[in-house]
């Protein structure tokens, strides 16, 4: 377990007197490396960047159609409203029935966002408060904890790589933690491990959060990304989760529309309304074509979406089996855009972050040290299926190339 509900503030970084919870938020990890990158780049090197889950495949046509079609309107470039349109919030419910048999009302319980990022930090302002806490998976996609210390909440972060021992530390925090945690943060499948889970651990999940009284937020970015005949399992389908919690979903990733900037918050209704109000004052809403756009692309295009997910389990296999092939420790995930491997020995003993900046230096591929996700993911790297798989094989070779330059770090 790890508690950073007394992370100290850092020093001031800025000429101008910032609000102190800007001083919560430690120096961004992955700055060395996209400098690095940079610097890499200008230099002509043709780097491999696997160190974020960018989508480089384009949507499907009718998705683009439609917004050069809906482009042409002079009312799509009004403002819209910060909810949604209403004919979205009704594909939105009507896709949940279709996919998880879940029913939902796109009246009150589906509000659009600027992408599921930005549902969960608005949220957590709605949520959270001094004094809150919130558990949250470690490894630790960053926006989970920092939405949380933003909105002057607390942090504990539970490893969540074995679900069921997650579960019980949920339930072990809650018994001995006063006040009890306000909220508990699901991610599956997660980023950045790739742990998986069925629907019993949602309903087992639903049974806690009635017990100990805290609201759920399930980051389900990844649900159309899934392989070898998995599905990955929607908290709203578990009976009585729309009692205690909400769903966070996106198009960026199944209908590769990341720049596109378009999520859902679907589920409880009061906490829709409360998301509803800070979005209110906030934002006027997302681009009406966009969302015009994003109605046909749920409408016409799950045989697009169904194909994206058959690629990337394509590339996923190029890139594990290239790893596994030069000695390295990997798991195939079941589902997500990310490989999550073990640094092999005797190269561990670097460090994620010092590891990766020698793979891109020497190697001329970009990763994601598993320290930027926390203490937990120390040891690992996180590295994206975005290139096509000869560029994977390539990452492959590269990297090979490069821990052969010359002898390993002493023990």
């Amino acid at each position: 377990m790890r508690n950073e509900s007394e992370i100290p503030l850092a020093d001031n970084p800025f000429s101008i007197p910032v609000a102190d919870r800007l001083k919560r938020l430690p120096p961004y990890l992955f700055g060395k490396i996209n400098k690095l990158k940079y610097q890499q780049r200008v230099a002509g090197v043709d780097v491999i960047d696997l160190g974020m889950g960018n989508p480089t495949d384009a949507p499907d046509q009718q998705i683009t159609d439609k917004m050069q079609e809906a482009l042409l309107d002079p009312k799509n470039h009004r403002y819209s409203v910060a909810n949604g349109i209403a004919s979205l919030r009704r594909e939105v419910a009507k896709r949940y029935d279709r996919k998880y048999g879940v029913k939902l009302n796109g009246d009150d319980e589906v509000i659009a966002c600027l992408g599921s990022k930005e549902a969960f930090s608005h949220m957590c302002l709605a949520l959270m408060g001094p004094g809150d806490t919130a558990i949250v998976p470690a490894p630790t996609f960053p926006i989970h904890a920092y939405s949380v210390m933003l909105a002057s909440g607390n942090v504990i972060a539970l490893d969540v790589r074995d679900p069921s021992e997650f579960l019980k530390n949920i339930a072990y925090t809650c018994e001995h933690l006063y006040p009890k945690p306000k909220l508990v943060v699901a991610n599956f499948p997660h980023n950045p491990s790739g742990t998986c889970i069925e629907q019993s651990f949602f309903d087992e999940l639903v049974v806690l959060a009635k017990k100990y009284k805290f609201l759920v937020i399930s980051d389900f970015a990844y649900a159309d990304v899934c392989y070898d005949g998995y599905q990955a399992p929607s908290f709203l389908a578990s009976p009585g989760a729309i009692d205690v919690g909400v769903e966070m979903t996106t198009m960026s990733k199944g209908f590769s529309m990341a720049g596109w900037r378009i999520g859902f918050c679907s589920g409880n209704r009061e906490m829709v309304r409360a998301l509803a109000t800070i979005k209110g004052y906030y934002d006027y809403g997302i681009f009406q074509a966009i969302q015009i756009a994003a109605i046909i692309a749920m409408r016409n295009c799950e045989p697009a979406v169904d194909a994206i997910a058959k690629e990337y389990q394509i590339r996923r296999d190029a890139l594990v089996d290239g790893l596994t092939r030069i000695g390295w420790e990997v798991e195939k995930p079941k589902a997500g855009m990310f490989v999550w491997a073990k640094i092999p020995e005797p190269w561990a003993q670097m460090g994620s972050i010092d590891f990766s900046m020698k793979l891109l230096k020497e190697g001329g591929v970009a990763v994601s040290p598993g320290r930027g996700f926390g203490e937990e993911g120390e040891g690992y790297l996180r590295l994206a299926i975005v290139e096509n798989s000869q560029r994977l094989r390539q990452a492959v070779r590269q990297i090979q190339a490069c821990l052969k330059t010359e002898a390993a770090p002493a023990a």
